[in-house]
């Protein structure tokens, strides 16, 4: 029997916008770890069900540390989705990977300090037992090249592949830390994909990241510096080609049977829990 889907879409600034669905409708939810960022928006791109939830509210009132990573994964996972597709945006690290450029993220190296990294956590009515999650591969293969698949066919460049540091923030780097961590070998670096990759492993969905860079934080020694408004005025520049590639995406992968990826990820969480 094909595995019928359901896609998450997490939105970062500007790829909140509910228009691309029909059918839209508004869906307030609570989970056992307390209330998502924002309601639920419901509906469907040709034909599949999509379920938008906007990462920092919709007025982006809830800084990096403050988002309830948690809520958020559990409501999706609730909500009956397969898949998750999170937009971020983020700074370059290299020289090559030009402010506007879209990285199809995979790998991660995480310098949070303040954020619950599972729903396993010993708290009465939360996930039982502890979870022992590997993170390699840390996000979807198969979702990855889908994603890849479909820029490929639709003209959007997007390069494969990709380390992102997650810093705590809000404040950005200092430029020690720009150039340690480029000395790391990062590629991008942002506020918003740890915990949410870990989580969504956890809770079994198949998760994928499109990072947008925005800027070359501030190692380099030329060139516009890192700032909030300069982030914002890059993003809502090519915020389009973003759209445009998430409208794409999804047609595609209800296309594909993924009724083993699927299994295989719920297999995955239920194989690292160690139950008491």
């Amino acid at each position: 029997m094909s595995q019928q889907i359901k896609i998450g879409i997490i939105g970062g600034s500007g790829l909140d916008d509910p228009d691309i669905l029909k059918n839209r409708t508004e869906k307030k939810v609570t989970t056992p770890y307390g209330s998502p960022s924002d309601s639920l928006i419901l509906g469907h791109i040709n034909g599949i069900e999509i379920a938008i939830l906007a990462r920092h509210g919709r007025k982006h009132t809830i800084m990096p540390s403050n988002v309830n990573y948690r809520a958020n994964i559990w409501a999706l996972k609730e909500e009956g989705c397969t898949h998750v597709i999170a937009t971020n945006a983020c700074g370059s690290l290299q020289e090559e990977i030009v402010p506007g450029d879209l990285v199809l993220i995979d790998n991660f190296i995480d310098r949070t300090t303040k954020r619950q990294q599972t729903f396993y956590d010993g708290e009465e009515n939360h996930a039982k037992g502890i979870c022992h999650m590997p993170m390699e591969p840390a996000f979807c293969h198969r979702t990855r090249k889908v994603i890849l698949d479909t820029a490929n066919d639709i003209g959007v460049p997007v390069r494969n592949g990709g380390t992102i540091v997650v810093i705590e923030g809000p404040r950005f780097s200092s430029r020690a830390e720009s150039n340690l961590f480029r000395s790391w070998g990062a590629h991008v670096i942002g506020m918003t994909s740890i915990p949410e990759v870990v989580l969504a492993k956890e809770a079994g969905l198949c998760y994928a990241v499109i990072a947008m860079a925005t800027d070359y934080d501030c190692w380099r020694d030329s060139g516009e510096k890192v700032s909030h408004k300069y982030v914002l005025e890059v993003f809502h520049k090519n915020v389009k080609k973003v759209l445009q590639l998430l409208v794409a995406i999804v047609p595609r992968m209800g296309k594909e049977e993924w009724g083993e990826t699927v299994q295989e990820a719920k297999a995955l969480t239920t194989n690292s829990v160690f139950s008491i």
